[in-house]
């Protein structure tokens, strides 16, 4: 997954009310439980289904690194959608997002200006339409070029334009080089 993608799902997660199981027969457990059967378990991990029903009966503890990963990855990614749904739909109507960033940050603006681009340490709490626009490209599979597209307009429009009292003229912003990225709801 791509560094926007990351930082988003991870303030998502940053709303959940309990920790997702911890251990890998609990995690491969509540799978099953959600795709209601071993099979499907087995297929979306790649594994045997005999495996599955070993961890489910804690007859294997500890799985291989890969494994590991996979099996993590797909519970966070299920666990509690309901509140990940609500806190994505907070943002987007009401709370919008925190961008955290260290990265080169530049614009493209009329002659006579300083426009250079230069590292720069930003946390700017964008809008919930910014937050809308991130989660709805975010859910349709945009690329991280994208995301990172949709982040750039909204630290034009937020922090060189001040929402529209200053530097009216600004044309584009350039957003590269990130060295730090995160949100926060």
């Amino acid at each position: 997954m791509s560094m926007f993608g990351n930082g988003l799902d991870a303030a998502v997660q940053k709303a959940f009310t309990r920790p997702a199981p911890k251990s890998a027969p609990a995690q491969m457990r509540y799978l099953v439980r959600q795709f209601k059967g071993t099979k499907a378990v087995a297929q979306m991990l790649r594994i045997s289904q005999r495996t599955v029903e070993r961890y489910v009966k804690d007859q294997i503890k500890k799985p291989r690194p890969d494994l590991a990963a996979r099996l993590e990855a797909a519970v966070k990614k299920r666990w509690q959608p309901q509140i990940r749904a609500k806190a994505r739909q907070k943002a987007a109507t009401t709370g919008g997002i925190v961008i955290d960033t260290r990265a080169r940050i530049g614009y493209t603006a009329p002659i006579g200006t300083t426009d250079e681009d230069r590292l720069r340490h930003l946390t700017v709490a964008l809008p919930p339409q910014y937050a809308a626009r991130l989660f709805d490209a975010q859910e349709q599979g945009a690329a991280d070029q994208q995301l990172q597209q949709i982040a750039a307009e909204a630290l034009k429009e937020v922090y060189f334009q001040d929402n529209g009292r200053r530097a009216g003229q600004l044309e584009e912003v350039r957003f590269t080089d990130i060295e730090h990225l995160e949100f926060d709801l």
